[in-house]
């Protein structure tokens, strides 16, 4: 079977998708066949998330006639074997005949099959020194790596990413903190859900007092996640100017963006173009809502070239508030000065003594809580896959079948043996 697109004038083709499959004729039709193999999590820890749905798995065989896609079979899937099964879906165990293949986590070095189109997150692009025999071993073996994290549109925003899951668990485990750290109520834990229905079940137990005050900073997919979860809490939203001026009979929160608690050093006109180009020249203004604020829920991306949003000083200050932070962000040893270590969904909480710059308790009173698990969207890995797959399918799919717009080559680390132009950038990290 293939799945047939017609244009009314020729098309380009990425041609580093898999040889034979796309086929031109003179009539400007393109047919289209391949076969997709959703591969199982090989890495330690094990992680349950899945690119595609059992049901999207279902929608993708029957709208796209011409892919053909199966399952590798896997114990560790929150999703299990079976319900991919009573969705139609073929179950095998190996992959090996695929033309592309599909995981969430990087593949353990050996278990990479030559020559094949793989898409996970490879965490590379960083020169992360912990995945450089990953990436020299797929140039090695003639694979061609999209990594989602460089999947695009043209103005450079990213189209698929498990971030909005990372704000919705990550502001749900802050109220979590809260919880235990004044012994108030005690929600059920994220992971511990079916998924995120049951989870908002426990909202009804959050009770907070009048004027509490919840500070965020970002703008993108995780902030957006977060107030989801504020927004159905009925946490009122205020403007940065009346949280720091005004006091409320109910709990509120403000959203910060840069320009909202950055300023420039020689006090000229603050402008975000000139911020993200250069931040060197700026510093944080963030102390003034940490003087107000109750707890902070961080969602923002950090340059390390930037100022920290408050520092170690900052937190000896008698004037600093804060008792609770969530850092969904997560820059261990940077912007959030209390966050000394990512946690871990087994044991989410510890304690930042500022005086001592060292940790302790999470319930220590003279401590602030924090929260920084680096893989949120792991304990909701249902609901979080399916919102990755809705996302896939309509944003990435019908670019993996025609890439007139570039954006499966922009995400392509590597193909052909070797590192791709756009990532010529990697090559003194691949050569060791």
């Amino acid at each position: 079977m293939t799945l047939m697109l017609y244009f009314q004038r020729t098309v380009q083709i990425y041609n580093y998708l898999p040889a034979n499959t796309v086929h031109f004729n003179t009539f400007d039709k393109i047919s289209v066949s391949m076969k997709i193999g959703i591969i199982k999590e090989g890495k330690t820890p094990p992680d349950e998330r899945v690119p595609l749905s059992p049901q999207q798995c279902k929608e993708i065989i029957e709208k796209f006639s011409g892919i053909e896609l199966v399952v590798q079979k896997s114990t560790v899937r929150r999703f299990k074997d079976e319900e991919y099964a009573q969705q139609g879906v073929k179950l095998v165990d190996n992959v090996d005949n695929c033309d592309v293949l599909m995981g969430v986590k990087e593949v353990p070095v050996a278990d990479l099959i030559p020559n094949k189109t793989y898409f996970f997150f490879s965490h590379t692009t960083k020169k992360q020194p912990y995945n450089r025999k990953l990436l020299q071993t797929m140039i090695t073996k003639n694979i061609t790596m999209v990594d989602y994290e460089g999947l695009t549109n043209e103005s450079g925003f990213r189209l698929i990413g498990f971030g909005k899951y990372a704000g919705i668990v990550g502001s749900y485990n802050a109220f979590y903190a809260y919880g235990q750290r004044t012994g108030s109520y005690q929600l059920k834990r994220a992971y511990q859900c079916e998924g995120r229905a049951e989870m908002e079940n426990e909202f009804n137990k959050i009770k907070l007092p009048n004027n509490y005050k919840i500070v965020i900073t970002g703008g993108g997919r995780v902030a957006n996640g977060a107030i989801e979860t504020l927004t159905k809490l009925n946490i009122k939203k205020v403007s940065p100017t009346a949280f720091l001026n005004n006091t409320f009979n109910q709990p509120v929160y403000t959203q910060l963006q840069v320009d909202d608690y950055n300023k420039r050093n020689d006090n000229q006109t603050f402008t975000r173009e000139d911020f993200y180009n250069d931040p060197v020249d700026y510093q944080s203004t963030f102390m003034q809502y940490a003087k107000i604020a109750d707890m902070y829920i961080s969602c923002h991306f950090w340059d390390a070239k930037s100022p920290f949003i408050f520092t170690r000083e900052d937190a000896k200050s008698p004037d600093f508030k804060i008792k609770v932070i969530a850092d969904i962000s997560c820059d261990v040893n940077g912007p959030v000065a209390s966050t000394l270590r990512s946690s871990t969904i087994a044991n989410p909480l510890y304690g930042y003594d500022p005086q001592t710059e060292s940790e302790t308790n999470f319930d220590n009173p003279n401590a602030i809580t924090v929260m920084a698990i680096d893989n949120l969207p792991c304990e909701l890995p249902k609901d979080a896959s399916s919102d990755f797959g809705r996302e896939f399918i309509d944003k990435v799919l019908p670019h993996l079948v025609n890439d007139r717009e570039n954006v499966i080559k922009r995400a392509t680390i590597c193909a052909n043996g070797d590192l791709t132009p756009d990532h010529e950038f990697l090559r003194d990290y691949v050569n060791g």
